[in-house]
């Protein structure tokens, strides 16, 4: 489990095309400090599993499934990445529960800056705008924030100076893709109230 609190600003090193997977090689001098195979980093908000460290960097490869889902299939030798090692238990939940494991891919349609905070606008596919409400809570590559306005296609989101200086958010342009993961809480209410009012029946 993450809380979508960024640990730090990592960097891919390499991109390996592997057929039906890929195989990338990042940078994250932060999160690689102890790693060791098997364990999980989140990256963009999608949680890998190392599968060698060496170093300041890491490998984790990742399946069609997964570049299909997320926006990872779009990162290049070059490319910015937001890291996150999990939750130790006993520890703060800095912002909510995280899984990892993005539910679709918006994209970012508008920055408004201001003198100490700016607003992002991000496109949300419509299977999730039930999920997202004003004041909730939802992840945007991997990073834990509150939504200021949901609309039936899109949410927006007020970013402070830390968060713009730190994560890929500092970074995205209008059109840049991002991964989404919903509040798992919302998607479990969902089922559970399903299945109660099946059973009224």
């Amino acid at each position: 489990m993450f809380t979508g609190i960024v640990e730090e600003l990592g960097e891919v090193t390499a991109v390996e095309n592997l057929g039906d997977a890929s195989r990338f090689r990042l940078r994250g001098p932060v999160v690689t400090d102890g790693a060791k195979h098997g364990d999980s980093i989140a990256v963009n908000g999608v949680c890998l599993t190392v599968v060698d460290h060496e170093g300041d960097e890491f490998t984790a490869d990742v399946m069609a499934e997964t570049l299909h889902r997320s926006s990872l299939g779009a990162l290049t030798v070059g490319s910015r990445v937001n890291l996150e090692r999990p939750t130790a238990v006993g520890a703060r939940l800095g912002g909510h529960i995280v899984q990892g494991h993005v539910d679709g891919t918006g994209r970012v349609l508008e920055r408004k800056p201001s003198e100490n905070w700016e607003i992002v606008k991000v496109s949300l596919p419509a299977d999730l705008a039930r999920y997202v409400v004003e004041k909730g809570s939802v992840t945007v590559d991997g990073i834990s924030l509150t939504v200021v306005d949901a609309g039936p296609d899109y949410f927006t989101v007020s970013l402070i100076p830390t968060t713009l200086a730190l994560t890929t958010l500092g970074l995205k342009q209008a059109g840049d893709p991002v991964n989404l993961e919903v509040d798992i809480v919302a998607k479990y209410v969902e089922r559970l109230m399903a299945a109660g009012q099946g059973a009224g029946r």
